[in-house]
């Protein structure tokens, strides 16, 4: 039986879509094929006093919502930020979602598919339109999620070391909050509750790493794909005081006064954020200023560590990176990642420092896998290994002694790209993803050709993302290569590329160097 689970607004036209919602109806629009809404509040305005506290219900209204924009961008420096229309407002009332639907009726309820975005947990917003989700709704007739939370300062900087009155990891509590509201609301716009794929790339795939570990979010996805996982990137609390401390010293607040973050106006902590987030990789290489933390509550211990110990949630996991991750970093003169020789070694160094436990030969041992670490290639290959694709590894070692787990490598570059020497470079797989590649105007990465070929790369990598939200498992059922699940023993990973083609342990000696016992800074 076709089951039409949202209405049509007569007083507004034909196309004005009508969802209700636990807090009230919101009213989107139709655009083709697909019905959106933008804007929608899944949680109230975390402001004044709620500044750094958890995120509570928004509240019910009457009548029917417009959510036909996408609301406020969490704070952030906008001078620093990721590519975003910049008419768009910033503001502290941020905690909203994005819902993409196909217009037609369904048999059923659709899989849904929830996203985290990016931004090195500082950067970032559900309004990027790289994140239009409306060709994957069409294309695997599913229902796509994209979610605001809080970025930087106000969501990943812990600063309870301060007073209680702050609480850690409130952007991974936006994002639970948002999970929940998916659970309790998705069912009027035609998904499947049942059926969640939780989503991200980059910070946003950290999130979903931590997520896969913390129990408070057991049961509200039931699968997961993490692009370029920043998975060791989670630091302790005695780190996190240290950092709360010369944050307060860059707001120019003594201790006694650090109530005052709950009142002053927000560009004081934008600033003083953004000076911090600078400072601290340029410090300790390899390390970011905001980030999760284990608090013991949330996230009760490394994730790392619980992906080796086997205390993940058991679903099935798509993992992966890009095959240049770093050089994207190096083309921006981007402080977050160390990509020169002097910048790598004084990140092992700091690491050696962190782990009494590695001994100087365990350290010879890996970079005797970088024989140019010398120079800025090795230098590159080092950061990409320690930042993203030896903690993909090692999730996926520990995730796949209890569930079905997926490996990729996104090797597939334009002859634009490569040109620039970016490759396949962090990020770069993102337009593959959403099937959302800008106009030849807008889009430099076309500038030499390739779209042709594009455009094939990620048709085949939306059905197997599709496939994996649907049914578990990332067959394009296409006559695309077989995909098989990743084993410890032999490490099959598909490689992402013109052709995809499937190769057994295609980072050779890198686990056998680095070692089985993730390394990161505590």
């Amino acid at each position: 039986m076709n089951v039409q689970y949202f209405e049509v607004a007569p007083a507004v036209g034909d196309s004005a879509p009508v969802a209700r919602t636990e807090f009230g109806a919101v009213r989107g629009t139709r655009e083709g094929p697909v019905s959106v809404w933008r804007g929608i509040p899944y949680a109230a305005a975390p402001a004044g006093p709620r500044r750094f506290r958890p995120p509570r219900a928004p509240e019910r209204w009457d009548g029917i919502r417009d959510c036909t924009a996408f609301g406020r961008i969490a704070p952030q420096d906008m001078a620093n930020t990721v590519p975003m229309d910049r008419s768009l407002a910033m503001g502290e009332d941020c905690l909203w979602l994005n819902v993409w639907a196909p217009a037609s009726t369904a048999d059923e309820p659709r899989p849904v598919l929830v996203w985290l975005h990016g931004g090195a947990y500082c950067l970032g917003s559900a309004a990027q339109a790289v994140y239009d989700g409306s060709n994957l709704a069409t294309t695997g007739d599913v229902v796509v999620v994209t979610v605001n939370y809080r970025v930087g300062a106000l969501g990943f900087l812990d600063l309870s070391s301060l007073s209680d009155e702050f609480v850690p990891n409130l952007g991974l509590l936006d994002q639970l909050a948002a999970l929940e509201w998916v659970r309790d609301n998705i069912a009027g716009f035609g998904g499947d509750p049942g059926n969640v794929t939780l989503f991200g790339e980059s910070s946003g795939a950290g999130c979903v790493t931590a997520l896969l570990t913390a129990p408070r979010a057991a049961g509200l996805f039931h699968r997961a794909i993490a692009q370029s996982p920043p998975a060791t990137t989670v630091y302790g609390r005695e780190r996190a005081a240290r950092v709360a401390d010369r944050f307060l010293e860059l707001a120019e607040l003594p201790r006694s006064r650090a109530g005052e973050l709950l009142t002053c106006p927000i560009e004081r902590i934008v600033q003083a954020a953004a000076v911090l987030i600078d400072e601290v990789p340029l410090q300790a290489p390899g390390t970011l200023a905001a980030a999760p933390v284990v608090d013991e509550d949330l996230l009760p211990g490394y994730p790392t560590d619980r992906f080796r110990d086997g205390r993940s949630h058991r679903v099935p996991l798509i993992i992966g990176t890009n095959k240049d991750e770093a050089s994207l970093f190096r083309l921006f003169r981007s402080p977050i990642m160390p990509v020169t020789p002097d910048a790598v070694n004084t990140m092992l160094e700091q690491v050696q420092a962190s782990h009494p436990d590695l001994s100087p030969d365990r350290v010879a041992e890996i970079t005797a896998v970088y024989p140019d670490l010398a120079k800025p290639r090795g230098a590159l290959a080092m950061s990409t290994d320690a930042a993203f694709r030896m903690p993909a590894l090692w999730v996926a070692d520990g995730h796949s002694q209890h569930s079905r787990t997926w490996m990729y490598r996104f090797d597939h570059a334009t002859p634009m790209l490569r040109a620039a020497r970016v490759g396949a470079g962090h990020a770069t797989e993102l337009p593959y993803v959403f099937g959302n590649f800008g106009t030849f105007d807008h889009d430099p990465t076309f500038w030499l050709g390739g779209r042709r070929q594009a455009t094939e790369v990620s048709g085949r990598m939306m059905r197997r993302w599709l496939a994996f939200a649907a049914h578990g498992v990332p067959a394009a059922l296409d006559g695309s290569k077989h995909w098989p699940p990743y084993h410890p023993e032999s490490r099959e990973t598909l490689v992402i590329d013109t052709v995809d083609r499937v190769v057994p342990d295609p980072e050779g000696d890198l686990l056998t160097a680095w070692g089985e016992r993730a390394v990161g800074f505590a």
